[in-house]
This record gives C-alpha cells, structure tokens and sequence, in this order.
C-alpha cells in the first residue's frame, strides 16, 4: 500500500448531509487505523469489499466500459470512498463504478479516502449517494427514499431536508410504488416516464392501469394524452378496453390522402364511425394550394 497523501477533509456534498461519527468499530488491534482514517490512500482492490447496503442492483456495462478506457487514460480523479474494517479490509461507501472500472482494466490499487461508520451510517450514506445520481430510474430513487425512511426512520419531511429535495417532489415518488409491479418494471426499463407513471397513480383499478400501460407503450402516447386518458376513464366517457382504433377503411386511405394534398392528414373517428379529417398547413402560399385542391 503506497504511502498516505497528505491529510484532506471531504468537501461540501455526504459530509454536509450527513454527520461525521466514530462508529462502533474495534481498532484496538489495528494500531494504523487513527493514521489511515482521514486521509487519500492507494489501496488494493483484493482489499475492498463491495458496499452490502448499496441500493443499486444495475450498472450500464456500455458505459462502465467507457470509465473504463477513461481511467486507463487518466487514472481515477476522483477518489473512492471506503470505510476502515478490522485488519488490512476496507469496504466501499461510494464510488462502485470506479471500483468496477478500475478492476475491469486490471489495475491493482485506487486511490480511496478512508473514513469510519457504522452499518446505518452506511446504509445511509450509500441511499444519499444513490439518490444524487441524475441517472437513476424514477422506481430507484423511490426505493431508495422508502428505504431511508423505514430503516432510518424519517419522516418523509425529514427525507426532503436529508437530501435537499421538496417535500412534495419525494411524495410524488413514493406514489410510484403504488403502481402494478409490471408498470414498475416497465418504467425502470424506459418504456414509460414518471409522467406516465404519476397519471397511472390516478387509476384505482389494477386491471386499468395495465390496460392504459399497454396502449401507452402500444401506441407510444405521449404523457399528454395519458392524462387525458385518464381524466375520460375517471369521468366515465370512456374505458380503456372500449378505446377505438382507427378503422381500416381509413388506414387504408391515409397515404393516399398525404400523397393527394402533399401535407399531413389526420383523420379521428368515434364509436359510431363519424368524424373529422384535418389537412395540415405551414404558410399561405401551402393554404391556398390545398384549397385550390379541395375545389
């Protein structure tokens, strides 16, 4: 293990959500635990454990794979973060790509500052650190939020102030977990939105959420049309089961009638096979050629 650098504080960011703490770890047969603690060191990745609290299951092996080449161009910048165990062991508190990539192309050691926690303290740390990421899926960060509120115990007013969110913004997603595991599943794989997800929250009906799930990612509805989707259901104009498609008849004449006027066309029908044709237009000059068509 190469020497300590230089003694450094971490800057505002954990440390500032969450309180330093001399844990409840035994160093008394350790005696370079106190000269370790505190500071930026090499140390060897045969020596770090994996965090066992860490909320993320998922890591985009494209883009491990891009940190990678980075750090075998540059090196880690950043430090990892580790906590002191009994011995020679270490296990991460933050920093899993990097301890991942720096594996993946062979290095031996990183770059670690080391500090000392306790098993909730790390639990909360890695949630907090989870959290920050921009690139979470929205049923991530809800876990990860239903998480420290049951095994930390806070309240979700506690929660908004822990990690510097609004109180209704963790409220909107926690609502999440309301919704059928097979539309969670869904939005963790990008098929739907958390704007789809937060209309879905609306329906009572199991059976309905699935349903207006399917025609959401069926015919790619926007997060728009979803509400609106939702509003007529929940005013009784309509079922999602009973949602109409477009007849044959008129998909079968769309392009005949985009080539005709050499402009979009759109055609909506309703249950009773009435409806409306629109001819789309972007000047004057185009209004005055399809009127000239329609005569």
């Amino acid at each position: 293990m190469a020497k300590a650098t230089k003694k450094q504080a971490l800057g505002r960011g954990l440390s500032a959500l969450l309180k330093e703490s001399s844990a409840d770890i035994n160093f008394a047969s350790d005696k370079n635990a106190d000269k370790l603690v505190g500071n930026i060191v090499e140390i060897e990745l045969q020596n770090i454990e994996v965090n066992p609290f860490q909320p993320r299951t998922y890591f985009d092996e494209d883009a491990l794979t891009e940190l990678a080449n980075s750090i075998k161009e540059l090196g880690v910048i950043q430090p990892i973060t580790v906590r002191k165990l009994e011995g020679n062991k270490f296990q991460l508190v933050s920093g899993e790509r990097r301890y991942r990539a720096s594996k993946l192309v062979g290095n031996g050691t990183v770059p670690a500052y080391i500090r000392i926690a306790n098993d909730q303290e790390m639990l909360e740390m890695a949630l907090v650190e989870n959290i920050q990421r921009k690139n979470l899926d929205p049923i991530e960060v809800a876990l990860s939020y239903q998480r420290l509120i049951e095994e930390i115990q806070l309240t979700q007013e506690q929660l908004s102030v822990r990690v510097g969110k609004k109180r209704s913004t963790v409220t909107n997603y926690l609502r999440l977990l309301k919704l059928d595991p097979i539309i969670q599943t869904g939005m963790r794989d990008g098929f739907i939105s958390m704007g789809h997800g937060r209309a879905l929250i609306n329906v009572d009906s199991s059976e309905d959420q699935l349903n207006i799930y399917t025609k959401i990612v069926k015919d790619k509805l926007s997060v728009r049309q979803t509400e609106e989707l939702v509003k007529n259901l929940k005013a009784g104009n309509t079922s999602v089961k009973q949602t109409k498609q477009i007849p044959n008849f008129v998909k079968e004449s769309i392009t005949e009638l985009n080539l005709f006027f050499g402009s979009k066309v759109e055609v909506n029908t309703n249950a009773k096979g009435k409806g409306k044709i629109s001819i789309s237009f972007k000047s004057e000059e185009e209004f005055h050629r399809i009127k000239n068509l329609l005569k």
